[in-house]
Formats: C-alpha cells, structure tokens, sequence
C-alpha cells in the first residue's frame, strides 16, 4: 500500500467533509420541514393567510347564499347592521364576488368599519383580460376601496384552466404589481380543476367547498381534503366555503360535526359561511369553541 502524505490525508479529509456537507444540503433541499398545522382557540382567533402576510379572522361573512339572494333580502341597511354586529364581535372577513350582486351592500358596510382591520374577498366570473381589467377598477370603486386583498378566479370548471387564463392571471398579477390587489388565487366547482390549481404557481389562495358530508362538493372529503394539504404545504391560503353545504345542515349537530371536521384538518386557515342573523353567528362562533374544546 502506497505512504499516504500529510497533505493527501488533509485534502481527502476536505473531500470528504465537502460531500458530507453537499449530502445534507441535498437531503435539507428534498425534505423540507411541514408547514405547522392551523390551530385555533375561537372563530374570533386572527391568522396569517398562507404565505399572502394577510391577517383575517378565522370566521369570515359570506355574501353568496343561494347566488347572495339571502343576503340581498336583508336590504342593504340591514346587511350593513348585520356586519357591524358581527365586526363587534371580532370577526374582521368579508367574502363576496360580482356574481352575488352584493359589492353596494359590502361598500355601504366599509364606511362605518374600520378598512384596516378587515380583509375584503372578491371574485371575478371574466374570463377574457380586458374584462378582468375593468372588473378590478370597477370593484375598487363599488367597494370602495383603494386595493383588493384578494381577488379570485371564480369559478373553474374544467381541468387545464391555468392554460387558457394565462392571459387572465398576467392581468391579476400586473393589478398586484400596482398595488390593486394584494394576493390571487381561484375558486373551482370541478375535482379535476381543484387538483390543477395546485400546481398553478402563480395561485396564492384557494376557497373550496369542504364539508364531511359531501354536500356542494367536487368530490370526497377525503379526496377534496387531500387537495388542501397539497395547497397547504406549498404555503397557500386555504379558505373554506360550503361549510354548512349552502344551508343544507339543518341541525345545529350537523353544523357541529362540520365545524369539527374542517377545524380538525389543520390545513384551512379560515372559513366563509353565509349569514342573514346575528343568531346565527353567534352559534356558529359558539359551535367553534365547543368544536376545537373537544
């Protein structure tokens, strides 16, 4: 066997510490740390949404019941009464969309709120860019509002939709890039087009209909759930919806089990459900203590 220098012993030593430190980098680089899972104490309790930096409570007003005829049945007085009573008792989201009719009642509603203190949804049905470009103005000035904290694609139905709105989703980001709006993202009504919004990479925030009763829902709990996670690891805002599938649950044992479910994944950051009373927040914000208690 051949004298091994002191100088061939060093740089061998070298050699091998450099592949030792390059193996961890690699293993660092492909086994990335889980995202902690959400854990709340009450619907009250303020989040971070996903990697956006957008604080919102955990419950959220809907504005969309039946396509936002039951919230348009209040009036618009009593709409704006409505999310005063709920903005009282801590819950600082509203979510609505141009399709709910509803962007004049949630307007009326800022201007006796505090703006800073509340993260506003809203959703977009265009599908050409120089629609989706006027959409954004003309829901700056019905809301009022200087930017959008989210703005969505309402609505995918069909699998490959990132394709065909790229046009769509370069005019949402050039909105972001001028302050207009803080985050995208979509809403789906398809399993096919929910799985590929994950890898749309440009997608910040995800609303889905999540239940464990499969009720407004594009496919199982489990598959469904299976989706969020995927969203939830990559840093995304996941936002539920279809909670009480659209009023569906009619005991309050129902809205329970539901409440629990959703809570329980630990891969939903917050949940819009459609009110027309402040009875029915306060069950639900009831429902959410006994739910996270248990």
């Amino acid at each position: 066997m051949p004298d091994i220098t002191r100088r061939d012993f060093l740089a061998g030593a070298s050699a091998l510490a450099g592949a030792a430190l390059l193996g961890r980098q690699v293993f660092a680089a492909e086994v990335q740390p889980a995202v902690k899972p959400v854990r709340v104490k009450s619907g009250t309790d303020i989040i971070t949404l996903g990697n956006t930096g957008i604080k919102t409570s955990v419950l959220g007003i809907g504005t969309g019941t039946v396509g936002g005829s039951e919230q348009r049945k209040l009036g618009q007085e009593g709409f704006v009464r409505l999310t005063r009573e709920a903005f009282d008792r801590g819950i600082r989201y509203i979510d609505t969309a141009d399709s709910y009719k509803m962007h004049a009642f949630v307007g009326a509603a800022l201007k006796e709120l505090k703006r800073d203190q509340l993260f506003i949804q809203t959703k977009t049905f265009s599908r050409t860019a120089d629609r989706v470009k006027e959409d954004i103005e003309r829901y700056r000035r019905e809301l009022g509002i200087e930017t959008l904290d989210t703005l969505l694609i309402h609505c995918m139905t069909k699998s490959g939709w990132p394709k065909d709105m790229r046009p769509v989703i370069d005019v949402m980001l050039d909105a972001k890039r001028k302050g207009h709006v803080r985050a995208i993202g979509v809403s789906c009504h398809d399993f096919g087009a929910l799985a590929d919004s994950v890898g749309c990479e440009e997608m910040e925030v995800h609303l889905v209909r999540i239940n464990p009763f499969r009720s407004h829902m594009e496919g199982s709990p489990e598959d469904v759930s299976a989706q969020i996670k995927r969203m939830f690891d990559k840093g995304r805002g996941v936002i539920g919806m279809k909670i009480y599938g659209e009023g569906a649950f009619k005991t309050r044992e129902q809205r329970y089990e539901s409440l629990k479910y959703v809570l329980g994944l630990g891969t939903v950051h917050c949940f819009t459900i459609g009110f027309s009373s402040a009875g029915q927040i306060d069950e639900t914000l009831e429902l959410i203590r006994e739910a996270v208690a248990a």
